[in-house]
Order: structure tokens, then sequence, then C-alpha cells
């Protein structure tokens, strides 16, 4: 049986964290380390007990979820943030993202989209809400559609073949950051919200050919 994803549950209503916490210890899958009620409290429990993923809030009293978010990718980089809020305007989504985090889900997401989302966020995959995948497009696409680059393609077909964020960039010697910005990039002009979703969609559309996804 593969290691059990660790978790660092973010959030300032004590019921929520509850709820989730019964959610995610009720599958052996996954184990939650600890909880945090705001961004302070979740970078110094974040550093002391380095979940695999922190499930972060974003408005929240004292210091919110973007500043930790913030702070959590310059000095714990090894863990991810999916974020999980009510909230999917500009103001929150686009922030969030630039500040590093892997995913970006609501709170209505079902029980099943949640566990998965968070086992991608283990592995470093971003994973995007259908509605804020909807909102990145209005933003990177021209009017006509923006195309997917030259390198955006590159990256889709390291993904195809199987590799992780981390094999990617350094295959392609850039930052996994930067790979996870591509990725993003990608899912809002396919209109797709997960990694298998736009590869089928590349494929789908010519943009890769059955080869790009074979192993060198």
């Amino acid at each position: 049986m593969s290691a059990r994803v660790s978790l660092l549950i973010v959030d300032d209503h004590p019921v929520v964290r509850d709820g989730l916490r019964g959610m995610f210890n009720g599958d052996e899958r996954f184990d939650v380390l600890g909880e945090a009620g705001d961004g302070a409290e979740a970078v110094e429990r974040a550093q002391a007990l380095s979940p695999d993923v922190v499930l972060m809030d974003l408005r929240m009293p004292g210091t919110d979820g973007v500043t930790a978010i913030r702070q959590l990718a310059e000095i714990a980089p090894h863990v991810h943030v999916l974020v999980l809020t009510t909230y999917d305007t500009d103001a929150e989504v686009l922030p969030a993202i630039e500040a590093g985090a892997t995913g970006y889900l609501l709170k209505d997401a079902p029980r099943d989209e949640l566990l998965r989302a968070v086992s991608a966020a283990a592995r470093g995959e971003a994973v995007l809400a259908p509605s804020v995948a909807t909102r990145l497009l209005g933003r990177v696409r021209a009017p006509d559609g923006e195309p997917v680059t030259d390198r955006e393609r590159e990256v889709l077909a390291l993904v195809a073949q199987g590799a992780t964020n981390r094999e990617a960039a350094r295959r392609l010697f850039i930052s996994e950051a930067t790979i996870k910005t591509h990725l993003l990039h990608v899912y809002a002009k396919l209109g797709v919200n997960d990694r298998a979703a736009a590869v089928a969609a590349a494929y789908d559309r010519g943009l890769l050919r059955p080869g790009d996804g074979a192993r060198r």
C-alpha cells in the first residue's frame, strides 16, 4: 500500500475543520496531522508538521490565505497548497494562483472530487474547479482564442508520458512553479481542469500525436 497523504486543514470556522477532519480521517488514504485557524498559524504548523498538502481557506481574520500561501512558497516549497474556499472571483483566484497555490477548489465540491484533488495536489499536480478554469480562460485567452504555445505543448507531451511536475521541470530545465503555470494556462485554454482531461483534449484537437505520449 502506498504512503498516506498527510494534511493540514486551515479554516477559521471550527465546524468546517471538524467536518473536513472527519471526512479525511474516514479514508485510509489520508492522515490529518493538524489544523489551523488563520494564515499565520498555518505557516507555523506547516513548518512544524511538514504535511504533503495544506488545505487552505482564503478569507480568515489576521493573516489571510494568500499571504500564507506566499510565505509557504518561500519557506516550505515542498508543501503543496490546495485552496478550498467559497469564492471564485478574480480577486481571490488570481492572487492565490500567483502566490503559489497548487490548485483551487470550491467548498461545494463533491466529496470524491475533493479527495481526488488532494491526492493530485500531493503529487504536485494542478487541479482547478470548473468555474475557476473558466475564469482563468477569460484572462489568458485572446478574443479569437489564444493558441497553446510550443512550450506548453512540450509540457503536455511530458505529462502525456506520465511525467510529474518535478520530472518535467528537470527535463525542460525550468522550475516546478513554471511547469505549474504552463499547465494552468493550458487548462484554461483547453477548458479543462486536470491533467488527464488536458491530455485527452490535446490529442482530440491534434495538439499531440499518438507518438508524443510514449516514454523516451
